[in-house]
């Protein structure tokens, strides 16, 4: 079978003021036509430069790339005809409606103007959208705008489809339809792809995978070989004397121990070798352990590779906070919240209770209201009716009181990227009235506990996503507060940040601070220690993830995932919704 897209030792670099960025080194790698291939690799990989080479947007320092059977530089019209590209950042015009963005593109990619009606119904028939064709783009949620832009880069059914991180910032539900419109594609067309993706289980759905580390191409293969590897390597352990959060903690720091994962109501390990761990060695003193080996998948092997040693995170964050405990036990409590736009309900008669100490997740689809939520619980928001009390203060009369207590870290990077990491912290201490040397002490614990010394001086805006994520976490924590909101902190970042967010994470929890999260990572979900379920505005479901997945148990499925309760939970909405 004839290769969609072939690199033959390719370098391409960057180059600073100061300093020269290698995005990819010597890069050698093939794709076979009609089939997909996954992009893997953690912050910084180079993923994003091979998309934009493959595309034809930018050219090598050194080596050779054919699309298709072109060379990618001196036949670069060519190929950029012959590739549909869907970049990070939806690529769209918000200020476009859906119809006029699908003429844009066509118009940029030359599509003939007596075929383009078909062409457009076809599109939004098969992505959802063509009830909403008159909508502006920047009105869309997250999931529809992706699937938007999978369209405008449809539009000419490219024979390469090059996707870069196309799920990040979607549901589940969206995101299973974007892969059932992707893989459409391929059978119906033969179409080839290239797809990026923070979600290692989207890579096992991947006919190949390309693994990138640091500019460097690590291996290529069948997800299924890089599993292999992993035989004998990996166990789920459970005991009744802790909860899975403290269990992950200590299983964390135990001898020959790569990763523990948090998942359902035990964790998982990756070992650092073939052997049967003993519940002696790994959890000295502790009674009523279980350990069970399990099936590697392809997660583990991509770990076991790249992941570092864990450094003590917990010990780090815990020294550092100075937090108020109080007296109360329920910390934050909603009723009957009522958000409106104009005539649009945009969270209706939302109650719920939040306990101090507690990881409490706020789940939903795409304009579920998670965010509008989150917004009137950190008084950035008025609520057009009902009771917000954070922290002791009734929000609605004791609001700057009461945000004194909370940190948060927006859903979309928010500090100032045209200044320097300290510049940052500096900026955020003295906002929240640090001074002297406790402003002092409080930059130095920053720097150290998030390891941004090395980037001290770099600009925020030009930090990797992983990086750019500390920082914000950093700047939420500077002020010691009592209760923290995380409005999607993960999106984008690779599964390694992700790791070392959660071990942050949960330590603050165990040091008494509140912790509010939305979250489109299901399996995240199981971190919490309870957490409502929303869609349209509504509360579906509350309980712990064990009650959420018990919603969900069948015949046919008797052990669900989160991510299985999520989708169940929100399609039996659907069809109670359209049944009424």
């Amino acid at each position: 079978m004839a290769n969609a897209l072939t690199f033959a030792t390719v370098s391409k670099r960057f180059r600073g003021d100061s300093h020269t960025i290698i995005a990819l080194d010597g890069v050698t790698f093939s794709i076979q036509s009609g089939q997909v291939t996954g992009l893997i690799g953690p912050d910084g990989a180079g993923k994003t430069t091979l998309m934009r080479l493959a595309a034809s947007l930018l050219r090598p320092d050194s080596g050779v790339i054919r699309v298709m059977g072109l060379d990618s530089d001196a036949q670069s019209l060519a190929v950029q005809s012959s590739v549909g590209y869907m970049p990070q950042r939806f690529g769209l015009y918000e200020d476009l409606s859906v119809w006029e963005n699908l003429d844009l593109y066509a118009d940029l990619q030359g599509l003939a103007l007596d075929t383009r009606l078909v062409r457009y119904n076809e599109l939004m028939q098969m992505t959802g959208l063509a009830p909403f064709t008159d909508r502006l783009a920047g009105k869309l949620s997250g999931g529809m705008k992706q699937k938007l832009g999978l369209a405008c880069a449809l539009l000419r059914s490219p024979a390469l489809l090059l996707l870069d991180e196309p799920t990040v910032g979607v549901d589940p539900v969206s995101r299973r339809e974007l892969w059932q419109i992707v893989y459409r594609q391929v059978e119906d067309q033969g179409m080839s792809v290239l797809l990026s993706t923070a979600y290692l289980n989207e890579a096992e759905r991947c006919d190949k995978v390309i693994l990138l580390h640091e500019g460097k191409l690590l291996g290529q293969g069948e997800p299924g070989e890089f599993s292999r590897t992993m035989q004998g390597r990996t166990f789920t352990v459970s005991t009744a004397g802790l909860s899975c959060r403290r269990l992950q903690t200590k299983l964390g720091y135990a001898p020959e121990v790569l990763d523990a994962l948090v998942e359902g109501d035990a964790v998982r390990l990756v070992m650092a070798s073939a052997q049967l761990p003993s519940a002696a060695t790994l959890l000295p003193g502790q009674a009523g352990v279980s350990i069970s080996p399990v099936e590697p998948r392809f997660e583990d092997a991509f770990v076991a590779r790249l992941k570092r040693a864990p450094e003590g995170h917990q010990a780090a964050l815990t020294m550092g906070l100075n937090v108020s405990v109080g007296q109360e036990h329920e910390v934050i409590r909603v009723h009957e919240l009522v958000r409106r736009f104009g005539d649009f309900v945009a969270v209706n008669q939302v109650s719920f209770s939040v306990r101090r100490g507690e990881i409490f997740g706020l789940l939903g689809a795409n304009g579920a209201g998670k965010s509008t939520t989150f917004r009137m619980l950190c008084g950035l928001l008025p609520a057009s009716s009902g009771e917000v009390a954070v922290a002791g203060h009734d929000l609605s009369r004791a609001g700057p009181d009461a945000r004194r207590h909370i940190g948060y870290m927006a859903q979309k990077f928010s500090l100032y990227g045209d200044l320097s990491v300290m510049q940052n912290l500096r900026f955020f201490s003295s906002v929240y009235g640090l001074r002297g040397m406790q402003q002092k002490q409080r930059l130095a614990w920053a720097l150290a506990t998030f390891e941004l010394s090395p980037y001290r001086s770099a600009n925020a805006a030009d930090l990797p996503l992983g990086y750019k994520q500390r920082l914000a976490f950093a700047v939420a924590l500077m002020h010691e507060p009592e209760i923290l909101f995380l409005d999607e902190p993960t999106s984008g970042v690779d599964p390694l940040a992700r790791r070392e967010f959660w071990a942050r994470t949960n330590a603050l929890a165990e040091a008494g601070v509140t912790v509010l999260v939305t979250t489109h990572f299901m399996e995240e979900a199981n971190y919490c220690d309870r957490l409502v379920i929303m869609a349209q505005g509504e509360v579906l479901a509350e309980g712990t993830p064990q009650d959420m997945k018990a919603l969900a148990r069948t015949d046919a499925q008797p052990d669900p995932s989160m991510e299985d309760a999520f989708i169940r939970l929100i399609e039996q909405h659907q069809n109670k919704a359209n049944t009424a």
